[in-house]
């Protein structure tokens, strides 16, 4: 199994990058005072820097709803995952504890400001791409029972015809999604070469060292751009 972004994908979004790790035989069950602990602190940290920021006009953000607009999504309708975070910590809604690997992604992509994601890769029936959707494709929301058909040219998230995340970064699946049995994964990390690229693989290497520390896990990694848009395989 590869990783993937499509060609024609850059002729749209030209400096899409996308560092990922890939952790196998992850032990997630229970909980672990660590990550808990660090979610929590990010929160803390984040909710006193965005006190009073409208997150549309932040810097962070701008990035992400520019690239939504030029992929003919609504940027103000459907809010990238990382705006949605920040928007939700800006108000001090905090965040449930889910389990390990929930609550670790969580807490990276808050302190790193970046759209972060995890997959089950067991799920999967075919390499993880991120393409531009084909009629016939099908989605099922968290927490919803019916299935929703997709036309043509959306970006998003996928494997074989099930796709893991509508419009690029906005909702992820039902289909892959991280629960306490789960061993196998991949965490994607979206961004933007010469803008937040440093960023995005600070992140990656911060995520990768912690799975190897916490979760008795052997772990893979790597970056994906224009440049070389195919993963070897894992």
């Amino acid at each position: 199994m590869k990783f993937k972004i499509e060609e024609k994908v850059f002729n749209t979004l030209d400096n899409l990058c996308i560092a990922f790790v890939v952790a196998k035989n992850i032990d997630n069950r229970e909980n672990d005072k660590y990550v808990m602990d660090l979610l929590d602190n990010n929160l803390s940290k984040a909710q006193k820097e965005l006190e009073n920021i409208k997150i549309k006009e932040y810097s962070e953000i701008l990035c992400y709803r520019n690239a939504f607009e030029k992929l003919s999504i609504n940027p103000n309708k459907f809010l990238s995952s990382i705006e949605a975070i920040l928007t939700r910590v800006s108000k001090g809604k905090g965040f449930p504890h889910i389990n390990k690997i929930v609550d670790l992604v969580n807490a990276l992509s808050i302190k790193y400001r970046l759209p972060m994601g995890s997959h089950d890769i067991d799920s999967m029936n075919d390499d993880f791409c991120v393409r531009y959707s084909v009629k016939g494709d099908k989605f099922l929301p968290f927490g919803e029972t019916e299935i929703e058909l997709l036309e043509d040219n959306e970006l998003v998230y996928t494997s074989g015809n099930d796709i893991r995340t509508r419009r690029w970064i906005w909702r992820q699946s039902e289909y892959g999604k991280i629960v306490e049995t789960t061993t196998n994964i991949i965490f994607p990390i979206d961004g933007f070469v010469g803008v937040n690229d440093k960023k995005v693989i600070e992140a990656r290497d911060e995520l990768e060292s912690i799975l190897k520390e916490l979760f008795n896990c052997t772990t893979t990694k790597g970056f994906l751009s224009k440049e070389n848009n195919e993963s070897e395989e894992f």
